[in-house]
């Protein structure tokens, strides 16, 4: 397997520095890539982590850093105001995140024709709210996402430039309730999208994350192997239909 490498990538909007990581095989040239959009953490050493293991299955990653100087909150009490920032400025959100891709795609790993958004949690939201306004990429990825937080209007995107999508949800997630999913449902039906839902029983929110092991609130987050590794398998098996990889690296 190739060695993967990364290095460190400086931008700017709306007045603050962030800093992105890309994640790629050694020599990798115009590759495939994954925008990954991280969790409301940050890009820390689990998002990190999970680019690494993306890049080991042949692709380039771009790590988007939303929150700005690398920042890794740490608390609900930090976490709260930077989601709330967002959501309250959505075409702020949504341009922050049209940027990261933009950044993605001027690196020389990346092919940026060939590109996947994936996120987790409010990192999930994000990329799905980056698609239905009208996002240029294969497909989505999104992992315990706050479906909550996003909108449903899908009306910015015709079904011959409608990106696949992949949805990996657990059952009893109260940020991706029922309403919430069939509600997606409708609006990427209508867009003519090819989509997936994948809805995991007993199953909360942050269900991938190693920080939810031992969560004081149960009922609301808590890490679940078993299908947090089904969902690694599902987005294994999306991310080299949507972007036709070669083998994984060797």
């Amino acid at each position: 397997m190739a060695e993967i490498v990364t290095r460190d990538v400086a931008y700017e909007h709306d007045g603050d520095r962030l800093l992105g990581l890309v994640c790629a095989p050694e020599g990798a040239s115009s590759l495939p890539a994954v925008v990954l959009i991280h969790d409301a953490f940050g890009l820390g050493e689990e998002m990190r982590a999970n680019a690494r293991r993306i890049a080991e299955l042949g692709f380039a990653v771009f790590a988007a850093d939303v929150w700005g100087g690398r920042l890794t909150p740490a608390s609900d009490t930090e976490i709260g105001p930077l989601i709330g920032s967002m959501v309250s400025n959505r075409e702020r959100w949504i341009a922050r995140v049209a940027l990261a891709h933009e950044v993605a795609a001027a690196q020389p790993e990346i092919d940026g024709e060939a590109l996947v958004s994936l996120g987790y949690c409010f990192g999930g939201s994000s990329a799905l709210e980056y698609a239905r306004t009208g996002g240029r990429v294969r497909g989505v990825v999104a992992i315990h996402a706050g479906l909550d937080l996003i909108d449903f209007d899908w009306s910015a995107v015709s079904p011959d430039r409608a990106p696949a999508v992949l949805v990996c949800t657990g059952a009893e997630d109260p940020m991706a309730a029922p309403e919430h999913w069939q509600r997606l449902k409708a609006a990427m039906n209508g867009a003519g999208v090819d989509w997936e839902l994948d809805l995991y029983s007993g199953t909360v929110h942050a269900f991938t994350s190693l920080r939810a092991q031992h969560s004081p609130n149960p009922g609301l987050f808590l890490y679940h192997p078993r299908n947090a590794e089904r969902a690694w398998q599902a987005t294994a098996r999306f991310l080299r239909e949507a972007l036709a990889a070669p083998s994984p690296a060797a």
